[in-house]
């Protein structure tokens, strides 16, 4: 079977939206083939600065010929006196049969008219001669041009296209530009056409042959020659920097590398400031000692396969150190005025259109970190809450120097770094200062889940309070994460707060959390713009005047449905994704966890540590309670709901009657004695242990289920024994719902 190739050639993508281009490209063109029943194909991509192409072995030539079976008219319909009518007569015509070779088939709605029809497979060539203009125009870019047809759009102009299988040209045409067989080089090492003699590995040859690589390859180059490179001063090394790695591989199509230096005199300025410096701005590779000291070297990587004059090093360390002196001048002019004397300059600092300035923001993180610093305080955890309260006061302060200005990758990192060189308070130890300056550093971290968390309770507390003071004024505003669309990064705050809880073990509910953050902006001029439509927010304002416990609970009964899109919801939907895709816990265990308790995060990894630990060890001995526990709670959910749907209310509580069973008696007798103890190992969280001593009530749940009727006409037994597995489902729900335990595998 013939091997494809489809090239889109164009001015260069931006190195960002490379990756994630050519991986949509890849995956809709697999679709496409399985949408068209051209199946057996292995699809794989390439992509560089100026091409996205995408390739495949083995696809069919053409679609296999299927058998159709159209329905029609029912028989009443089609038939008449035992003769088909007009309406029969229009659907053989419609299906393609004479019209006594309609048949008769039997459906839910009764007997109907059939037809068999033989739908012949079209040729692979014209099925993607058609198609795939339109999986083109559909690939995802953060931003879009268009230059003729306003309906075909790309991330920049498109200049050639190739589309081949194997020798065959597929009459393909994009933008009014037509594909054909040719396609270019490096732009300064193979200017010019290159023609591709076939699709498959030809195409690659060819394209090496005119200094164009993949990405594999470009990153194996880039990293020999950084290392070449290095070898030349003695006891260095290259930084590692996997995303800066990525830039470069996606910037250049045949790369090199040059070494260049500066003067060792920037090297007084801090760390960051010169690496971001070279790695953000200029895309240079820092060079540090065997201990991690930086030396006054950098690496850039060419796209270009030398620079034998040293032209292209020189202009490199000319721009350098340009960069550089202005980072000195804004450092020295910054030290003029200390943090403290900047504060109320965050007046005329912008937060957000509709949420007041920085300082506005300020005075709500203060009030909500020390809210959470007594909170903590009050758990046993060590905290200083006045470290926690001046680092507050400058967190943001460093967004009015000039270095943040023109680096604004540095802020929060220059609020750091000046809090540790100025003497804000001369009655400080050291120790407190630094405490305070290494919490304004660290007040965004994390920024990703792989990032680390800040070194500290206090920059924890800080980064905590700061994050979720952001998320309850965008989600009151309705400004709401919607697929792939989160313009204020809400999302990666939201997991960073999920990440510090855990990391830290903070004491700290998320209702709270967020009801606190709320209850901030009350009587601000913000809450005059909130989205007065959201129907959370409406029951918040109404249910806070109870309590918080009462809004949670509210939020908990549809926790998906839209009106109710809250910054609870949002956080706890974070506490999912972090369970499963950052933990690595099952699905099953993760959503059995969270349908038990989603507001306490520690809490939560807490049991769901204790029930993947107990179901594993439970499966290994070929011990399956809880997977009969858990169909069990199905069970008594069924009956419950079905009962409350009757308007049928349970007892108060189970007590022994004249006609009570030895089955409700046993297990009356497992809940009597053995609650206060599984609520005991509750309280310590040794969930473990207490989830062992619930495994032991299945044979009795399984006997009461067995040998006692709950729905009886008795409505005193009746509810009598509605109470008792009410008893019976709340002592199993409140480490985990059992139910959503999966029993057959895992998936």
């Amino acid at each position: 079977m013939p091997d494809f190739l489809l090239e889109i050639g164009c001015e260069e993508i931006p190195a960002r939206m490379i990756d994630a281009a050519s991986a949509e490209l890849r995956e809709r063109f697999g679709e496409l083939l399985v949408r068209k029943r051209l199946l057996g194909a292995t699809v794989t991509s390439l992509a560089t600065p100026r091409r996205l192409a995408v390739m495949a072995t083995d696809v069919p030539t053409a679609q296999q010929d299927v058998t159709l079976t159209l329905t029609g008219p029912s028989v009443r319909v089609a038939y008449k006196d035992g003769q088909p009518t007009p309406a029969a007569h229009a659907f053989a015509k419609k299906a393609n049969v004479d019209v006594s070779q309609l048949e008769r088939v039997s459906t839910e709605k009764g007997e109907y008219v059939a037809a068999k029809s033989l739908e012949r497979g079209k040729s692979t060539a014209d099925i993607l001669s058609e198609a795939l203009p339109e999986e083109i125009t559909a690939i995802y870019w953060p931003k879009n041009m268009y230059w003729r047809k306003p309906g075909e759009r790309f991330v920049r102009p498109v200049r050639w296209l190739v589309a081949m299988l194997d020798r065959q040209l597929i009459p393909l045409e994009f933008d009014g530009i037509r594909a054909g067989k040719t396609s270019r080089g490096h732009r300064i090492l193979h200017a010019g056409e290159v023609a591709i003699p076939q699709a498959g590995t030809a195409y690659v040859d060819a394209l090496r042959a005119a200094k164009v690589l993949g990405r594999a390859e470009r990153e194996q180059q880039i990293r020999k020659a950084l290392d070449t490179a290095t070898r030349t001063i003695a006891g260095a090394r290259w930084r590692e920097d996997k995303d800066l790695l990525d830039t470069v591989v996606n910037l250049t199509e045949f790369p090199s590398v040059v070494l260049g230096g500066f003067d060792a005199q920037f090297l007084l300025l801090p760390e960051e400031v010169l690496v971001t410096v070279m790695r953000d701005h200029q895309k240079y590779f820092a060079i540090e000692d065997a201990g991690g000291k930086l030396l006054p070297y950098f690496l850039a990587v060419l796209n270009t396969d030398s620079d034998p004059q040293g032209l292209i090093r020189h202009g490199n360390e000319r721009v350098l150190r340009a960069r550089f002196n202005d980072a000195r001048f804004f450092w020295e002019t910054d030290q003029k005025k200390s943090l403290l004397d900047r504060l109320d300059l965050l007046r005329h600092v912008t937060f957000q259109k509709d949420l007041g300035s920085y300082y506005e923001k300020t005075q709500r993180v203060q009030r909500l970190s020390s809210w959470l610093s007594e909170i903590l305080k009050s758990h046993g955890v060590a905290v200083r809450p006045g470290v926690v309260h001046k680092a507050v006061c400058l967190a943001k302060t460093d967004l009015t120097t000039e270095l943040v200005k023109e680096f604004t990758e540095l802020q929060g990192i220059v609020g750091g770094l000046y809090a540790r060189v100025q003497q804000l308070d001369a009655s400080l130890p050291e120790a407190t200062r630094r405490a305070i300056a290494d919490a304004v550093y660290d007040q965004y971290k994390p920024e990703s889940t792989d990032d680390d968390v800040p070194r500290s309770v206090e920059g924890a507390v800080l980064s905590i309070a700061d994050k979720a003071d952001t998320i309850a004024g965008m989600f009151a505003l309705g400004l709401v994460p919607s697929g792939s669309k989160d313009p204020f990064a809400l999302r990666r705050q939201a997991n960073g707060i999920v990440k510090i809880i855990d990391k830290f073990n903070l004491p700290i509910k998320l209702s709270d959390l967020v009801c606190d953050s709320l209850e901030l902006y009350a009587g601000s001029e913000a809450s005059k713009k909130f989205a007065k439509s959201l129907e959370w927010w409406r029951d918040y304002l109404r249910i806070q005047k109870l309590t918080k416990k009462s809004w949670m609970q509210a939020i908990k009964q549809d926790p998906q449905s839209d009106a109710h899109k809250s910054p609870l919801t949002f956080l706890w939907d974070r506490v999912q994704f972090y369970l499963r895709d950052v933990k690595g816990y099952e699905y099953d265990v993760a959503n059995a966890v969270l349908a038990a308790d989603p507001d306490d995060v520690a809490d939560a990894l807490a049991r769901a540590e204790a029930v993947r630990g107990v179901l594993m060890s439970k499966r290994l001995l070929n011990l399956p309670e809880f997977e009969a526990i858990g169909a069990a709670c199905k069970r008594i959910r069924n009956i419950l709901r079905q009962a409350a749907e009757k308007g049928i209310k349970p007892a108060t509580e189970w007590e022994e009657l004249a006609s009570s069973t030895p089955e409700e008696k046993r297990l009356a007798e497992f809940l009597a004695t053995n609650g206060p103890q599984i609520e005991e190992k509750r309280r310590m969280r040794e969930y473990a242990y207490a989830l062992d001593l619930l495994s032991t009530s299945r044979d009795l749940v399984d006997e009461f289920f067995d040998r006692v009727m709950v729905m009886v006409d008795d409505p005193r037994i009746r509810a009598n024994r509605l109470a008792l597995l009410q008893t019976l489902l709340r002592e199993f729900s409140t480490i985990a719902d059992f139910s959503e335990i999966v029993t057959e595998g895992k998936t």
